[in-house]
C-alpha cells in the first residue's frame, strides 16, 4: 500500500469515524475503488492503525471530560464520572466478548465485501432515519441503556454498520439527550480500540501482519487529523437534528454499492 492510498485511507477513517456512516464500510469501498490488493491480514492492520487515530482524536476533544473520569475512577466515589466510567464499562461487554469469540470470521469480512457493505449501509440509513424523528429529551445514560447501546456497538462491528450512527440512534431512540448521546457514543469505544491494539501487541498479531511502516504512520497522521474536525463537527449536527441528511447519503451509497456487485461482479 502506498503513501497516497494511505492518505486517503486516512482521511476516509478520520470523517467516517464520527460521521454515523460507517468507516469500516467506506474504507473497504475505498480500497476496493483503489484496486488495493493487501492481504486480508494487512488490510486489517492499516484498520486497526487508522482506528487507532481516531481513537486519539477522541481523547484530545474530549480531554477534559477523560480528566474528570480518570480524577473519579481515583477517588473512589460514586459520582457522575465514576458512574459514567461503570456504564462505559457495561458498554464494552457485547462488542469485547463478540470480537473474541468471533474474531477469525470478523477478520473475514473485511476483505471488500461491497455486498455486504450495501447492505448493512442501508440498514444505517434506517437507523439514522428513525434516529432523526425521535423527540429531544435531557435524559441521562444508565446501566441498562449502556448495555443496550453496547449491543448496538456490537453489531456495528460488521462492516457497513455504522458505530457512531448505531449507537447515537441507539441513545436518541432510547430517549437520551443528543448531546450526551453522543459523548457517551464517542467515549465509549477508545477503551475499546486501545484493548484490541493491546491485546495485538501482546499476541504478536502486529508484528506478524507486517506492513511498512511509512503508508501506516502516514495513515494515522491524516486520520487524527481529520478525525479532530470532524468529531466536533458531528457534536453540533447530533445537537441540531441533522440525522437524516446521513439517512439519505447511507441509503444512496448502500444502493450503488449492491448495483455495482449485481452489474460488474
Amino acid at each position: 500500500m502506498g503513501i497516497l492510498e494511505s492518505i486517503i485511507l486516512g482521511i476516509v477513517q478520520g470523517l467516517t469515524e464520527f460521521l454515523p456512516v460507517s468507516s469500516s464500510g467506506h474504507l473497504e469501498l475505498a480500497k476496493a475503488i483503489m484496486g488495493d490488493e493487501s492481504l486480508p491480514s494487512e488490510s486489517l492492520m492499516m484498520t486497526v492503525v487508522l482506528h487507532a487515530a481516531t481513537a486519539l482524536s477522541t481523547l484530545v476533544v474530549y480531554r477534559k471530560d477523560v480528566g474528570e473520569i480518570l480524577a473519579g475512577l481515583l477517588k473512589l466515589e460514586n459520582n457522575a464520572s465514576w458512574r459514567f466510567a461503570l456504564f462505559v464499562l457495561i458498554s464494552m461487554v457485547p462488542a469485547a466478548f463478540v470480537g473474541l469469540a468471533f474474531e477469525a470470521e470478523i477478520e473475514a469480512l473485511f476483505d471488500k465485501n461491497i455486498l455486504l457493505v450495501g447492505f448493512m449501509l442501508l440498514i444505517t440509513g434506517l437507523l439514522l432515519f428513525l434516529a432523526d424523528k425521535a423527540q429531544k429529551t435531557n435524559k441521562e445514560v444508565g446501566p441498562l441503556n449502556a448495555l443496550l447501546i453496547g449491543l448496538s456497538q456490537a453489531i456495528a462491528i460488521l462492516p457497513g454498520i455504522s458505530r457512531s450512527g448505531a449507537t447515537i440512534s441507539t441513545s436518541v431512540l432510547l430517549r437520551i439527550d443528543r448531546e450526551k448521546a453522543a459523548r457517551f457514543s464517542f467515549l465509549m469505544v477508545v477503551p475499546l480500540i486501545l484493548g484490541k491494539i493491546a491485546k495485538d501487541i501482546l499476541s504478536g498479531d502486529l508484528s506478524s501482519t507486517g506492513g511498512d511502516f511509512g503508508p501506516l504512520a502516514v495513515g494515522f497522521i491524516a486520520a487524527f487529523i481529520t478525525g479532530l474536525f470532524a468529531c466536533r463537527w458531528m457534536i453540533a449536527l447530533v445537537k441540531r437534528s441533522k440525522l437524516v441528511y446521513f439517512s439519505v447519503y447511507c441509503f444512496a451509497v448502500g444502493l450503488i454499492s449492491i448495483l455495482f456487485v449485481s452489474l460488474f461482479q
